[in-house]
């Protein structure tokens, strides 16, 4: 685009990691798309503190650089729905469909060898004992969801089409760790349980929710999507942390300060991080938005495919006390949109005689 988002921290100072969270199914959209706007403002020059614009592309009149809001902006023909996933709620994720190949073939083994698709240790609710686990789309279990975001990054690596790259990301070209990279580090996949390792040495150390983790996989497709590059042995690492550093920025009120990540990760440097922030948000077009409709479709797909690897939500039987809770929450919930509907109904009426209207009760068959 020509322009340079430089995020710079201060290496001498970093805040406290223990912080007040963000949550709720509405700031999975509100963080995002405020954040959206502070970044298109530091990116025209508008902005202060962590994020400043270079000089870059400038309007004939000598104005400060121009950068079209993400709303007005028209994705060109070869970015059409079905391939963003990360843009729009109705395109399927690009994680669940390059997992469907394994899937099917797994399921086609166990059918020749007559195995049963689920755990035998799986359970089922009855008419006597029901089973719910506690990961809901408003707040997620954190360790089911960061499963599940890394087994979506390991069949992203493990089903791509090439090794597509950039040298920023580049494991070789830029070492998280002093040890020596080896020569063939490009040729070999990582396991499942390698990356949820690398993710959750993160998110553990620098206390991210569950939230961010799905942020985190929106903006990896986001980002493979518009680079139009391949996440492969030799990029993944870099690729993850780039997306966790900038998933954690938009979604927390008190993010993660680089200098924080590099004393997670004792090698990298801030400059690094700078480096690698900026070009991350460059390859996003500087679309760090990210609707309520995109969250949810991740975490539902997130969910599916850990149906369809047998990858289980703890569950546990519903006590007589969460049941009460659940009733208490869908009490007030039944009330607040009770209240909604009568104000909604009270600003409809346009004419006098319409004030007495009765409406009968709905019958459901």
């Amino acid at each position: 685009m020509g322009n340079t988002v430089t995020c710079c921290v201060s290496p001498d100072a970093s805040p406290k990691l223990g912080r007040a969270r963000g949550g709720g199914c509405g700031g999975a959209a509100a963080g995002p798309e405020r954040w959206a706007d502070a970044y298109q403002a530091a990116a025209s020059g508008g902005g202060s503190g962590s994020a400043e614009a270079d000089s870059g592309d400038s309007e004939p009149g000598g104005g400060g650089p121009h950068l079209q809001h993400i709303s007005d902006r028209e994705f060109p023909d070869d970015l059409a729905l079905e391939s963003n996933p990360s843009d729009h709620p109705r395109a399927s994720t690009i994680f669940l469909s390059k997992s469907q190949t394994d899937v099917r073939e797994k399921r086609k083994s166990n059918h020749i060898n007559h195995v049963s698709p689920g755990q035998l240790t799986k359970k089922y609710s009855s008419c006597s004992t029901i089973f719910i686990d506690d990961s809901t789309v408003s707040q997620p279990n954190l360790r089911s969801t960061i499963k599940c975001v890394t087994l979506a990054i390991f069949y992203h690596i493990k089903n791509r089409d090439s090794d597509r790259s950039l040298d920023i990301f580049d494991e070789k070209s830029h070492p998280l760790t002093r040890e020596e990279v080896p020569d063939d580090y490009y040729k070999h996949d990582p396991d499942h349980k390698h990356i949820y390792r690398f993710v959750r040495t993160l998110f553990s150390a620098a206390q991210l929710t569950a939230e961010c983790a799905i942020v985190t996989l929106v903006y990896l497709e986001r980002l493979l999507t518009y680079a139009e590059i391949d996440i492969c042995p030799s990029n993944w690492k870099r690729i993850v942390l780039g997306a966790i550093l900038l998933a954690s920025k938009v979604w927390d009120d008190q993010a993660v300060w680089n200098v924080d990540y590099c004393q997670i990760l004792k090698d990298i440097t801030v400059e690094d991080m700078n480096e690698m922030e900026r070009h991350f948000l460059e390859l996003l077009q500087f679309n760090i938005n990210v609707p309520a409709s995109v969250y949810a479709k991740y975490y539902f797909d997130l969910r599916s495919l850990a149906d369809d690897n047998n990858l289980s939500f703890l569950l546990e039987p519903l006590s007589k006390e969460r049941a009460q809770k659940l009733e208490a929450i869908s009490r007030l919930c039944e009330d607040k949109y009770k209240d909604l509907s009568k104000a909604a109904m009270r600003r409809s009426f346009s004419a006098d005689n319409l004030v007495g209207i009765r409406r009968s009760n709905a019958i459901l068959s």
